[in-house]
């Protein structure tokens, strides 16, 4: 087989999934999907043999489904049960696996169908569909020679998005074949009348607000659809293909305004619905009801209908809210098919929106300057609304079950998403407590605002550094109003997590672009932190009894270099518009630092190679939030230029208490001595050795702890963005000395309740 010295690898695996996306819409169904990626897939890897091999539906027996080198007559007849052969191995394993000469493997399966005994090195990469492996993608070659690295890591960027083209297949498929339907529901009974004091429902986004009612109606306009008789079914195709290609123009003007309003990761949906807008299986499900004799109207309800169904009865939220986007879908195609014009809700002057959902085009289209909240009876907190709501910074409630029916426009209401409560119409004393309430609250962000542009300065004149951790691109405009200097963390995996796949290079780039010109002080950018409770709805990894101590992030981006190079690279360019420093989250050892410099190196390298400029030298830091780290420390320090110490990890590993798990969570706590003494160390580390450090976990955000962090010698805070005023307000009632001899009190303590029952005297003292 040819070594891979054509484009770079990273361009061979992103350019082999944009053709994969490619062919998926010039397939007809799964098979012809599959067979044209195994083909694809031996000519861009120069392999003579890719095949694909899939579970059946008991999960126990991989079958041959498509095969580019193999025999045609073995696809649907090899097939062999998990703990049986070498493809199953990866399955069994959850990583790749590569071996050379496989008829000497013991787990060797001969089958006479293939025609395989003349290929002499193997590989199969896991196909998963989240944690649960759905099949494998192999390779063979003649060659004598075992698959290098680079080739693996590309071979499991390919997989990544098979596996979505297989799942989503199969999902289609699987709502072609149920259609299922649930029993009508009794209607609740009207309650406009009845007084209640307060209703509650889910924080999406907190906020207490206070305004007139919108109501947001139902516009499906699919109950009045009815089929009709002696069509033309030509002229009916016809007619569902226009509205197709006005609805994708719609589209894209949704994605332009989105993304312009907010950011282009936020108007990501919309380019998912144009991919089931162009989606053959879609369209053609619409034209066979067609040619049964039903109008275009009817063959839109119908199939809308059976999808959203299918879509909203899975167990799975994430697909679960996929029924709100079919939904949304069809509505713009049935106003285009029918010729009638969307309604739009026009804001006379600023309220909040009432809705039993809120679809990706309302918000698109909704006045965002008068828009003060949300109410919503759909509790999904993933929806697609809601993320737009919460990057515009809209207080909401979600899941109150009923209300449109308890409201009507112009009602006053007052929106609490502190407490999650609503009143309607509220009587005259919940009033004057919530004007209050807003009176004090208003004082009191006057007071603070006072310090956004003032230096953050101790009593005695020292001077502290308070950076933002941000995580999407409203966050920028949120850590400016607070005067943040410049951003302590950027975590990149949140971008990650609105979109339908991982973004490209450039992509990358020009978001980390518009954060680093965004600020005059440094951007830390950490690498993707992906596992644990963070996971991405195209990437799979797989099954673990412990996810949190497994395979997520450094690990899984050193595992991928594709992705992590590329990742690396755009970061490296971002780097010639500002401040940028480079940080690996989860580090244990200096041999993974080590590693993760090389791939800088490979990613400078090719940077070099297309002539694109970038950053030589970006400071490098390393994430000390594993104990490993904390005792490594003065190692790590020979291989980065500053450390962050990522609190809200180290707590949770040090103690190994589970701040969500409410068993446990009372274990966890920052002011534990241990902490406070592991804390100590790192500081005293870096500042001996003259490294840089950062604490930026929500510790920082709390008063007690700060005075004691403060104390301890930590000179550089990175928060959450609305605590940086009220931490700036607190640092300048402080005397730095008074500080360094409250935490060599604490540290000389044993006991958590010691040390705080210590630290709120000492606050007291302060402030007395």
């Amino acid at each position: 087989m040819a070594a891979m010295n054509t484009p770079t690898t990273e361009s061979l695996g992103i350019s082999t999934l944009e053709d994969i996306s490619a062919l998926i819409l010039q397939s007809h169904d799964l098979n012809e999907t599959l067979n044209n990626i195994v083909s694809l897939v031996a000519r861009r890897m120069h392999s003579e043999v890719c095949s694909i091999y899939l579970l059946d539906e008991d999960g126990e027996t991989l079958w041959l489904r498509a095969t580019q080198g193999l025999t045609q007559e073995a696809i649907g007849k090899v097939s062999m049960k998990l703990g049986e052969g070498l493809a199953s191995m990866a399955i069994e394993q959850g990583h790749p696996i590569s071996i050379l000469e496989p008829e000497e493997h013991p787990r060797y399966l001969y089958f006479q169908e293939t025609g395989e005994e003349q290929f002499h090195c193997f590989l199969a990469v896991p196909l998963m569909d989240r944690r649960n492996p759905i099949g494998v993608i192999t390779l063979q070659s003649t060659e004598k020679r075992a698959f290098s690295p680079t080739e693996i890591s590309t071979m499991t960027t390919i997989a990544f998005q098979v596996s979505t083209v297989v799942t989503n297949a199969q999902l289609l498929n699987s709502i072609q074949q149920n259609k299922l339907h649930s029993p009508p529901t009794a209607l609740e009974p009207d309650d406009n009348h009845q007084q209640q004091s307060a209703i509650r429902g889910t924080v999406a986004y907190p906020g207490v607000i206070s305004g007139p009612v919108y109501v947001l109606d139902e516009q499906n306009g699919f109950a009045g659809i009815l089929d009709e008789d002696n069509i033309n079914i030509n002229e009916e195709i016809d007619r569902l293909n226009n509205a197709l290609e006005e609805t994708r123009i719609q589209t894209l003007f949704l994605e332009k305004r989105v993304a312009t309003r907010l950011s282009e990761q936020d108007a990501a949906i919309f380019h998912t619905h144009l991919m089931i807008l162009e989606d053959r299986g879609f369209i053609d499900q619409m034209t066979s009801e067609i040619r049964s004799g039903h109008s275009a109207p009817y063959a839109l309800k119908k199939v809308i209908g059976e999808y959203t169904e299918a879509f909203s009865r899975m167990e799975d939220p994430y697909l679960r809210e996929r029924a709100s986007d079919t939904v949304d879908i069809g509505r713009r195609l049935l106003a285009n098919l029918t010729g009638q014009q969307e309604k739009t809700l026009q804001f006379k002057r600023p309220g909040i929106l009432f809705a039993k959902e809120i679809l990706p085009s309302d918000m698109a289209i909704l006045d965002h300057e008068k828009l003060l909240g949300i109410v919503t009876e759909a509790g999904e907190q993933n929806s697609h609304a809601v993320i737009m709501a919460k990057a515009l910074g809209i207080p909401a409630l979600v899941g109150v079950k009923g209300v449109t029916k308890k409201v009507s426009s112009g009602s006053n209401v007052i929106l609490d998403g502190n407490s999650g409560c609503l009143f309607i119409d509220p009587v005259e004393g919940i009033i004057e407590e919530y004007q209050r309430l807003e009176q004090d609250s208003s004082k009191e962000l006057h007071r603070l605002s006072e310090f956004r542009d003032r230096p953050a300065l101790s009593k005695d004149g020292v001077n502290v550094t308070l950076r933002a951790n941000i995580g999407l691109i409203s966050d920028v405009a949120v850590a400016q109003r607070n005067g943040a200097d410049g951003v302590g963390l950027y975590r990149t995996e949140f971008p990650y997590m609105t979109r339908s796949n991982f973004p490209d290079r450039n992509d990358q780039y020009q978001l980390c672009k518009k954060i680093v010109e965004s600020f005059e002080g440094p951007v830390t950018i950490r690498t993707l932190d992906i596992g644990g409770d963070k996971g991405l709805p195209y990437f799979s990894p797989p099954a673990e009894d412990n996810p949190f101590m497994g395979w997520r992030s450094v690990r899984v981006s050193l595992d991928n270099r594709d992705i992590f190079r590329t990742q690396i690279e755009a970061i490296l360019m971002a780097g010639c518009h500002g401040k940028v420093k480079l940080l690996f989250p989860m580090i244990s050892g200096v041999e993974e630092v080590r590693a993760c410099k090389e791939v800088i190196e490979e990613a400078k390298q090719n940077l070099r190679h297309e002539n694109i400029p970038f950053a030589e030298d970006i400071p490098i830091g390393v994430m000390i939030e594993v104990p490993a780290a904390v005792q490594m420390c003065k190692f790590l320090a020979t291989e980065v230029d500053f450390f962050a110490l990522g609190t809200n990890d180290l707590v949770q590993y040090m103690l190994a208490a589970d701040r969500n798990n409410p068993l446990v969570n009372k274990y966890y706590n920052p002011l534990h001595p241990a902490i406070l003494q592991a804390i100590k160390y790192v500081s005293d580390t870096a500042n001996r050795l003259g490294k840089g450090v950062c604490l930026c976990g929500e510790m920082a955000s709390d008063p007690l702890s700060f005075l004691v962090l403060l104390g301890i010698g930590i000179r550089e805070f990175s928060m959450v963005s609305p605590f940086i005023p009220r931490t700036k307000a607190f640092l300048s009632d402080l005397n730095c000395t008074d500080a360094t001899y409250i935490a060599e009190e604490v540290l000389q303590m044993g006991g958590s309740e010691q040390i705080h029952d210590f630290l709120v005297a000492a606050v007291n003292d302060l402030h007395s």
